[in-house]
């Protein structure tokens, strides 16, 4: 199956709170240029979308939508900033077990987006994610390891 990962465009600086920071125009435009070259890899359609409750995730995804479809879209509160991500490791394996996606896409934020990543691929060191970056893995739910296939940035 595939698990894609991908980190929230570029954001304002400042704003009520950290979770209320919206994104720029440049933001906006380079996760929608991400989506399309996701596309044209060949992946436009999810079974399972995870969206953070934080603006700027929930505002990436409503501009990369444009590009993509899904089965089902979720708010996730484990996938904010700060999220664990072992804990999201295993949520998102007990996703797999209970509903078998074939596709889920995340739309979180620094540094939840890297060690997640490190998570489902063993043998990495966490990357860095660019605003608007996402990398694709193929993982193997019953070897619990999968490889990085590629990465997108704009």
């Amino acid at each position: 199956m595939k698990i894609f990962i991908m980190r929230h465009g570029e954001a304002e600086h400042f704003a009520a709170s950290d979770a209320e920071r919206a994104l720029t125009v440049g933001g906006r435009s380079a996760s929608i240029s991400v989506a399309k070259a996701c596309t044209q890899q060949g992946f436009s359609q999810f079974d399972k979308v995870l969206v953070s409750p934080y603006l700027r995730a929930q505002q990436t995804w409503k501009a990369i939508s444009q590009e993509f479809t899904a089965n089902q879209v979720e708010t996730c509160d484990d996938i904010t900033p700060y999220g664990q991500s072992p804990q999201v490791f295993d949520y998102v394996n007990a996703l797999i077990e209970l509903e078998q996606p074939e596709s889920i896409l995340l739309v979180s934020h620094l540094p939840l987006v890297s060690y997640l990543t490190a998570e489902f691929v063993t043998d990495i060191v966490p990357p860095m994610f660019p605003t608007s970056g996402l990398v694709c893995i193929e993982f193997d739910a019953k070897k619990q390891n999968g490889t990085l296939l590629w990465n997108i940035h704009s």
